[in-house]
């Protein structure tokens, strides 16, 4: 069963890569490239979220500050102090993870109900900080003429090259938190997720694994932000809110939680749906709402939750009955 999962998955895989590097080319068209690179950040997004929502079972409501401080820490080292691109990227990566640091030493302590409230006033703090401090952050008004991309001395202005440049970025994401998950310190998360009680017992530190979820998480979330901020050029406070948080949690409650492959097909399915929709414009949000309801209630584990890790099951089972073997043998 296992080979014909793997030979099914294959051609699958070599298919979706192809389609995804030939898109520019296939489809000439701005607006789905502009579709398809901003599915790229919720991507990302999701991903981010779904490292401590769907690994360590941490309800965050706030994850919208973490993608602003992004947009804003690279918007502001990029238009005022010059910065290319690529180090505002690391920059913008390394502050939104400091202050994921800051906010996740005193709330990380928290569970449940208790933790989504304060994510949700630290969402909330964050905004207002954006529109308050106008000497920073010029307000309302936002930040304009952000500048683009830059490669040895060429510019990467065009939609293809943020397109190619955006597929990079989830792939290499994709890659580093597959490798992560899939590790012991992916095993000690969703042990915690299960019971944090009898993770302590097996000397698994809770709040330290936790912590260092949050930290990436935050900082994934600020790298997706100075993209965003590179790629529209503009920036204002009405794009961080707290609705921005709550699409983001959708995508990985609809894609799965505690699944990678949940998150890249939830922030697909949910920028392209909205898009799809749009000659019904009317009525769009309603069909929205109502598909969400439809999903939560006949398939609560979204488009590919857990159960769909069929990997590490036969693992198990092909491990079971060699160890039956070895004990029929003896």
């Amino acid at each position: 069963m296992m080979q014909k999962i793997k030979k099914i998955k294959k051609p699958l895989a070599v298919i979706g890569i192809l389609f995804l590097l030939l898109f520019p080319v296939i489809i000439t068209s701005s607006y789905y490239l502009h579709v398809m690179i901003l599915a790229g950040i919720y991507v990302v997004l999701s991903l981010s979220l779904n490292l401590i929502t769907g690994y360590t079972g941490q309800l965050c409501l706030g994850h919208a500050a973490f993608f602003g401080i992004g947009a804003y820490a690279g918007a502001l080292l990029m238009v005022n102090v010059h910065m290319n691109f690529f180090f505002a990227l690391i920059c913008s990566f390394i502050i939104s993870g400091i202050f994921g640091l800051l906010l996740g030493i005193p709330a990380l302590r928290l569970r449940g109900d208790y933790l989504a409230i304060v994510t949700l006033g630290f969402g909330e703090i964050v905004h207002l900080v954006f529109v308050n401090w106008t000497e920073l952050t010029n307000g309302p008004m936002g930040i304009r003429s952000i500048p683009g991309p830059s490669l040895f001395g060429i510019e990467l202005d065009g939609n293809q090259e943020f397109y190619y440049l955006i597929l990079i970025i989830t792939a290499l994401v994709l890659f580093l938190l597959n490798r992560l998950v899939n590790s012991g310190f992916g095993m000690a998360m969703q042990t915690i997720k299960a019971d944090e009680i009898a993770a302590e017992s097996i000397g698994i530190y809770p709040v330290k694994y936790k912590l260092i979820a949050f930290i990436l998480s935050s900082g994934l979330a600020g790298l997706a932000g100075c993209f965003y901020a590179s790629y529209i050029s503009y920036i204002s406070p009405t794009t961080f809110v707290y609705n921005t948080s709550v699409t983001i949690l959708a995508m990985v409650v609809l894609g799965g939680l505690g699944s990678l492959t949940g998150s890249v097909i939830g922030g697909v399915v949910l920028t392209l749906l909205p898009e799809v929709l749009r000659s019904i414009s009317d009525y769009r949000m309603i069909f929205f709402g109502a598909l969400m309801i439809i999903m939560m209630i006949f398939k609560p584990e979204g488009f590919w939750g857990v159960s769909k890790r069929v990997k590490n099951i036969y693992k198990i089972k092909a491990g079971g009955a060699q160890n039956e073997r070895d004990y029929e043998s003896r």
